[in-house]
């Protein structure tokens, strides 16, 4: 009985001690209280290469509930369709949040988000985008809803990092909550309609190089994240 008494207290104590740990090494320094406030309706050039906003079709909205949900994890979201002088459409959706640093406040996959709105995807795979800054991480996927075939192209940013949901985001939220940093974030999701997938992904991959080389290096950094090398 004594030495169970001892043992407990033990096991006491070092929880005691792991949770006063755990305490001390939350982070609580925002890295977005110690830049330049972002916007991103004036970051995302409404018109740049052979692109322009088209005011008349939007992206696909959230439903109500979802988007109040959205609303609690997001600082800012952006949603625009672009045309070029083709008459080919690409939809730009872009969501920020001043805090990463977590499960509860991280931005959401697109993966669920469409499937929440009764989207079935028919394809998943994780793709290197080619920028002349670097590689870029992305994930491609195809959403249909009838006839609708919707292939996508996405990736977040961690701080000044790009990377893709998974162990990706989950090793970079670690590092800098080891620093007592919590770092802000964005989810980038670039879409289009049409039944032939490589061509979409190769005007998303052209729309993509082409907006990114619109951008001031500071908001390109925003968009993503700092290259090594």
């Amino acid at each position: 009985m004594r030495y169970l008494n001892l043992r407990m207290l033990v096991i006491g104590a070092l929880m005691i001690g792991a949770a006063g740990l755990a305490l001390a090494m939350k982070p609580t320094h925002m890295l977005a209280e110690g830049i330049a406030k972002i916007s991103l309706e004036d970051m995302i050039p409404k018109q740049f290469a052979d692109w322009r906003v088209d005011p008349a079709i939007a992206p696909v909205v959230p439903d109500p509930a979802l988007q109040a949900n959205l609303d609690k994890l997001y600082n800012q979201t952006l949603a625009r369709t672009y045309v070029n002088g083709r008459g080919e459409r690409i939809m730009l959706s872009i969501a920020y949040g001043g805090d990463q640093s977590g499960d509860s406040t991280q931005v959401h996959r697109p993966e669920f988000c469409y499937a929440a709105q009764g989207f079935q995807l028919l394809y998943n795979v994780v793709d290197a985008l080619g920028t002349q800054y670097g590689e870029l991480p992305v994930r491609r996927l195809i959403a249909t809803q009838g006839a609708r075939k919707e292939p996508i192209t996405y990736w977040i940013t961690i701080g000044d990092k790009a990377t893709l949901p998974g162990i990706g985001r989950k090793l970079m939220q670690i590092r800098y909550g080891l620093t007592g940093k919590v770092p802000d974030g964005m989810l980038v999701r670039v879409s289009s309609i049409g039944g032939d997938t490589r061509r979409e992904y190769e005007l998303q991959n052209r729309f993509i190089n082409e907006l990114l080389a619109a951008t001031s290096p500071s908001d390109r950094v925003r968009l993503i994240g700092a290259f090594n090398g």
